[in-house]
């Protein structure tokens, strides 16, 4: 229990006063925050379910900050799309973006930095010279069996309990929605993008 100087426990009525008048409290930001957020509800509506979408990518990656970010010094796109590579076999980097919604620009990053480790190698399609394909190297493949573990334990904690006609329901309502933040107008523009455009 938070208190003040005084001894007087603070209670949602007056917490708020001893933010705005933190000489007669002894009190840090983050302690507010936390005490703070036990009285204040979640959004409601479609806003609120946002927010928990939100939370639950979040959540996601925890295992992934925790046990194969320091430990193998690769960041979340480069594992992302090591991983993608792992699975499709040769890519191109368009193809990439596309297979896993992270933008052209980061998608660059993360390949010049997989590269400049030696885990893929970024050579001409013989088919198409225009065409640049990634493939893992050596190196590329040993860290992508050694992760590749990591994902099917996320998969089996999230979801093994899930009855399989539920399962279903939820991949094809996540389909849906990946697809209406995919779709594109007659020009080739990103709906979404531009009905979420600020005024």
């Amino acid at each position: 229990m938070l208190q003040s100087r005084q001894g007087r426990a603070l209670t949602p009525l007056n917490l708020g006063a001893a933010w705005r008048n933190p000489g007669g409290f002894e009190l840090g930001r983050q302690e507010v925050i936390e005490d703070r957020h036990l009285c204040v509800s979640e959004p409601e509506g479609r806003v609120g379910t946002l927010h928990r979408l939100l939370k639950l990518n979040n959540r996601l990656m925890q295992p992934f900050s925790t046990h194969l970010s320091h430990r193998h010094n690769i960041s979340l796109n480069e594992f992302r799309l090591l991983m993608a590579i792992g699975r499709l076999g040769a890519s191109a980097s368009h193809e990439l973006a596309e297979h896993t919604g992270v933008n052209a620009m980061s998608v660059s990053r993360a390949v010049s930095t997989l590269e400049r480790h030696g885990r893929i190698t970024v050579e001409p399609d013989p088919h198409n010279r225009r065409r640049k394909v990634l493939k893992l190297t050596a190196e590329g493949r040993r860290l992508y069996e050694l992760m590749r573990p990591q994902t099917h334990a996320v998969a089996d904690y999230l979801l093994s309990d899930l009855p399989e006609a539920d399962l279903a329901k939820l991949d094809a309502l996540v389909s849906n929605l990946i697809a209406r933040l995919e779709a594109t107008d007659e020009k080739g523009h990103s709906v979404f993008l531009e009905r979420t455009k600020p005024q």
